[in-house]
């Protein structure tokens, strides 16, 4: 796997990550908390819900009276701990929420995946650890201000979403339903595009909920690979041409993550940061391993930090339908990835220490249960 040429970029302090930090600071905004498939254009997490499944009753097993709707499984002691102890400036959740195998892990009883997909945000919301969740959905077909507007409803305002640009505008090409690429996308990073489907109705629906709009750009064609300062021209265009967040979003950011580790250059990083990007950090067996992506955060320094736990290495860069068929419904941890965890642990809280804040997502195919992989990336950040 070729990885990011590092020589122009300062390499990490072995302590601290990123050098001399700036000292904490007190943010006015940091609340405490109020509450208890394809060739990889996307991930497989992004996959809308499709059938109108009710929900399930477990097979023979005697009728159980339950309060009306998807109530959110009690959290033990140890969560509630864990969530007192973590900065405000953290925000952790999971690749979207609408997985029936949660159940006794982040809902009680059984729930259809449509059911959930539709009514179970509030519950997963519920969960003292969960204040993110990254809304994947929208790289399919763009999502209104109105379908926004009713996520925004059910959780609470300290509650943070990262959201997916959709691949109308992040995908050089126009794929078949087998994910293959058919035909150039002449609309790939349109400013005009990026603004009509996904800035301005994600603002009007999420406002001061959003996190992070992240123009996931999927892997691009040998022949655009070997012309990437024209790629880098086009995405600083984009970029450059997209509206504040500031106004409605005060803490939101506008990220970029990439599938191709081509893009991770100098020349990257002078693009985002003369236009107030962040890089977001794609955890992805197609990228660089997070140790080799450090420098590149480095050179971003400071500013908040935007993580997506995509994927285990060790199913490859082409993995998802294999990690998709072993972990079944998501209900435990099977791959443990301790390494991944540990150095992730250390950049969210330098990055917290340092007053910035920290949006990261994790998919069910990093470890085979987001819920728990978030869990024990908590308890990580906390104990050191």
């Amino acid at each position: 796997m070729q990885e990011a040429p590092s020589d122009p970029l300062p390499s990490p302090l072995q302590d601290d990550l990123f050098g001399d930090l700036p000292p904490p600071q007190t943010s006015a905004s940091a609340r405490p908390r109020s509450r208890m498939r394809a060739a990889d254009p996307g991930s497989a997490d992004d996959a809308p819900a499709t059938a109108a499944d009710p929900d399930e009753a477990v097979p023979g097993a005697p009728p159980k009276r339950r309060r009306a709707g998807i109530q959110p499984q009690p959290p033990d002691d140890e969560q509630r701990a864990l969530a007192a102890a973590l900065s405000p400036r953290i925000w952790l959740g999971t690749s979207s929420w609408s997985y029936p195998g949660w159940q006794g892990i982040v809902w009680e009883g059984r729930h259809g995946e449509s059911n959930l997909s539709r009514n179970g945000l509030g519950a997963y919301a519920a969960q003292p650890l969960q204040r993110a969740v990254s809304i994947d959905r929208g790289f399919y077909q763009s999502l209104t201000a109105s379908q926004y507007e009713r996520y925004a409803q059910q959780v609470p305002e300290d509650f943070r979403f990262t959201v997916k640009a959709p691949s109308v505008v992040t995908d050089a090409q126009v794929r078949g339903e087998d994910g293959r690429g058919r035909q150039t996308n002449t609309a790939f990073l349109d400013p005009r595009l990026a603004i009509q489907e996904f800035i301005e109705p994600a603002l009007e629906g999420l406002a001061g909920r959003i996190g992070a709009l992240v123009f996931q750009l999927s892997p691009l064609p040998l022949a655009m690979l070997d012309r990437m300062p024209e790629q880098l021209d086009r995405l600083h265009a984009m970029l450059a041409a997209l509206p504040s967040l500031r106004d409605a979003a005060p803490e939101g950011v506008v990220a970029v993550e990439v599938r191709d580790p081509e893009w991770l250059t100098p020349d990257f990083v002078a693009v985002l940061k003369d236009t107030g990007a962040r890089y977001c950090l794609g955890l992805h067996p197609k990228l660089p391993t997070i140790e080799d992506q450090l420098p590149l955060l480095r050179a971003m320094w400071p500013g908040p930090l935007v993580c997506r736990w995509n994927l285990n290495r060790l199913h490859g860069p082409f993995g998802y339908e294999d990690a998709e068929k072993k972990y079944g419904e998501y209900a435990e941890m099977m791959d443990p990835d301790p390494g991944t965890r540990a150095v992730l642990a250390k950049v969210i809280r330098a990055t917290a220490d340092a007053g910035q804040a920290a949006y990261v997502t994790i998919s069910n195919h990093a470890e085979g249960s987001a819920p728990l992989s978030l869990r024990a990336l908590a308890r990580r950040i906390v104990e050191g």
